[in-house]
Parts: structure tokens; C-alpha cells; sequence
């Protein structure tokens, strides 16, 4: 086995390897934080990861509270409460932990405690972002605990309008957290099913990433990768969820496909976003739904692409070859074919289809998404037809 331990500080520094969990106080220290509020959801709160960060930031010193009302597709009141726990706290920093939404919460609390506007008035539109006061967005330390979001490496917030029902990305480059603990020890936990659908979604992050459109050959190169990865390592992590080595190459493409997606995403994300904020769907499920239907929709317009990383991956010569390694991949980890295994119908299409337009993902979609587009996407993705 090749060594799981690096430092790695792209895009963001990274502290990758089993058992680092045990650096994260001297990480706070390093970041200037002596008083962590740790950001994460229920579900892990109630498990013992959750006890020992906590023992290990008071053993380094660092007076600790926990904030876990998290929802897994997190509302704009759960940030609201974040910082209002920040505050009773009298914390100067945030540990995020946990998956995609407890990330996502986490560096919205960091953002919120130190600006004067709504958390809509920041959504990733135009120049939006300007309005944000960089210099008092807080440190943040960022500590996966599943292997899908990548949002440990990310710029942005995905947070439910629960008013609109609309997922809102909330950017700033400063949300970058400034340290990542990447330890894939804290993922042997994760049951079988949570593993298959937070690593389809790296997949369909890594799968969109190089798929976009545009000149961006580093985003290429490190989306390749990232699913050449998931390829072949996500049955294992999901089979044998002890594999440390899985686990770890799981996490590394996560945070590949996080990194990769700053050239875009496309179809699958412009269909999971707003069908998980009206129907609280789990995001990794639903794109790996999807993941398919947009393929084939997308076709004529990915060929090269898809031929170019069946090739790498070793699974043919051409399009078909990617996409029935797709539906292989998705049978074996029991992945259902369409939206109607999770309740949608076709009445529910015309009530989604202004989301999937104006959702910012539909701009990187390689084949332009219009009304009709979305109808005929969504129809393909509920129905199969």
C-alpha cells in the first residue's frame, strides 16, 4: 500500500492521512482560534467522533462548544442559529465537521458573524460577493467525516431559502477554510448506503467539473483523476467500509471533484439543487440518479470527452463504454434509475422546471438548458422517458 499521509496546500492546506485527526487543536492555534465553536449535524453528534474532537480541542487547551441543528438540506435558520451559539460562546473561530451540509453550515456561521446583510444578499451572482467584509469572516478548520461534497476545499455555502424553497450558493473566497484535516479514519463509520451516495456525488462533481465547457486544463487534469478514483475505489469503500485505503482515495477524490467544479458543474447539479430544496431529497442520491439521464441529454456534445476518460479508466474507447460504466457502477451500489423511487412524479415538473433555469449550475452544462430543456430533462429523469 502506498503511503496515505501528505501535506498538501492546493487549494487550501491540507493535512491528509489516518490518525491526523489528533493535530486539530495545534491547527486551531496556528489560525489564531482559542475558542472553536464546533459546527456539525444530529446524526454525528450522537456518535463518538464528535466527544473525541471536542476532547481533543479542551485537551489542547481550546474551550469548546458543539452546534449540531443542522438539517441535511440546511435552511438559512440553521446558520441563523450557528451564530447565534458562536456568540454565546464567545468563539473566534469554527471547526466544521461532518458532511457537505455541516461544512456548508459551518463556513456560513464563519461568514455571518462578522457582516450586517441578509445571507441572501450574498448569493453567488454577479458581483454579490463584494458586498461581504472579507477581513471579519472567521478561521475555519475543516474535517470531512464522509467522502461526496468536497465543500472542505470549497469557497462557498449551499444553504435552502426555506421562504423560496431555493438552494442559494453563498460565496466568498475568504470562506475558504484555512486548514483541512483530510482523515480517513473518521469515514470507516459511514454506513454502506451513505458511502455509495455521498461518492456518486463526488463522481458527479469530478464528471460535470470536466465535462463544462471552457479553457481550464488544470481543472481538467485534477477532474480526470478524481474520477478515475472514484471508479475505482467507491464499490470497495462501500463492500468494506474498514478499507482505510479506499476511504482515503474516496476522500482525495471528493476533494478533487471540489476543487475541479470551480470551472463549473452542468445538468445533474441544475436538476439535484433545487428538487433536494422542495423535496429533501439526499444530494449525493439524487445526482447519482440523474447522473445518466443527463449524460445521454448530453451526448453529441461530451463524446470526446467521455471516449477520452473511458480510455483512461480502461473501460472502452467511446462514449457507451463511460456511460455503462456508469450504470454498472450504479446497479452494483443499488442506486435506483429514476426520481420516482424517491416520490416525484410528473405533476411535480412544472413546478421545478424555473429552478433547473435558473439554478447557476445550468450555465456550465455543456448543452444549453431553456425551459423546454428542463422539462424534457426532468421528464427523462422522473419517468425514464
Amino acid at each position: 500500500m502506498a503511503t496515505l499521509t501528505g501535506n498538501w496546500n492546493y487549494p487550501t492546506s491540507v493535512k491528509a492521512g489516518p490518525g491526523r485527526i489528533s493535530e486539530i487543536a495545534a491547527h486551531c492555534r496556528d489560525l489564531g482560534i482559542t475558542r472553536p465553536l464546533v459546527v456539525t449535524d444530529p446524526g454525528l453528534a450522537r456518535l463518538p467522533v464528535v466527544a473525541r474532537v471536542a476532547s481533543l480541542l479542551e485537551a489542547g487547551g481550546l474551550p469548546t462548544r458543539v452546534f449540531s441543528d443542522v438539517k441535511g438540506n440546511p435552511v438559512g435558520g440553521n446558520v441563523t442559529d450557528g451564530v447565534a451559539a458562536y456568540r454565546l460562546h464567545g468563539a473566534d473561530g469554527v471547526v466544521a465537521l461532518g458532511g457537505g451540509s455541516a461544512l456548508d453550515v459551518g463556513k456560513a456561521v464563519a461568514l455571518m458573524v462578522g457582516q450586517s446583510r441578509p445571507l441572501w444578499d450574498y448569493e453567488d451572482r454577479d458581483d454579490w460577493w463584494t458586498r461581504i467584509d472579507g477581513a471579519r469572516i472567521a478561521p475555519i478548520v475543516a474535517v470531512p467525516t464522509t467522502s461526496g461534497t468536497g465543500s472542505e476545499v470549497g469557497r462557498a455555502s449551499v444553504i435552502t431559502n426555506d421562504e423560496t424553497h431555493r438552494k442559494i450558493i453563498i460565496f466568498h473566497p475568504r470562506m475558504l477554510p484555512g486548514r483541512v484535516i483530510a482523515d480517513p479514519e473518521l469515514t470507516v463509520g459511514l454506513p454502506p448506503t451513505l458511502t455509495a451516495w455521498t461518492g456518486m456525488d463526488a463522481l458527479s462533481h469530478n464528471l460535470e467539473a470536466y465535462f463544462a465547457p471552457g479553457f481550464h486544463p488544470m481543472a481538467d487534469g485534477i477532474a480526470l483523476e478524481g474520477a478515475r478514483l472514484a471508479f475505482t475505489w467507491l464499490r470497495t469503500a462501500v463492500a468494506d467500509g474498514a478499507n482505510v485505503e479506499a476511504r482515503a482515495m474516496m476522500m482525495a477524490s471528493s476533494s478533487m471533484g471540489a476543487a475541479a467544479f470551480q470551472k463549473g458543474l452542468g445538468g445533474m447539479h441544475a436538476l439535484a439543487h433545487p428538487i433536494g430544496a422542495r423535496h429533501d431529497t439526499h444530494h449525493g442520491l439524487t445526482n447519482a440518479i440523474v447522473m445518466p439521464w443527463v449524460m445521454r441529454w448530453n451526448q453529441a456534445y461530451i463524446e470526446e470527452r467521455a471516449a477520452r476518460l473511458a480510455r483512461l479508466c480502461g473501460f472502452g474507447h467511446d462514449f457507451t463504454s463511460l456511460l455503462d460504466a456508469v450504470l454498472a457502477l450504479r446497479a452494483d451500489l443499488g442506486i435506483p434509475d429514476t426520481l420516482s423511487a424517491v416520490g416525484l412524479t410528473s405533476a411535480h415538473v412544472p413546478d421545478l422546471i424555473p429552478g433547473v433555469v435558473d439554478d447557476p449550475s445550468a450555465s456550465g452544462n455543456p448543452r444549453p438548458i431553456d425551459a423546454a430543456g428542463a422539462a424534457e430533462l426532468l421528464g427523462l429523469v422522473i419517468n425514464g422517458a
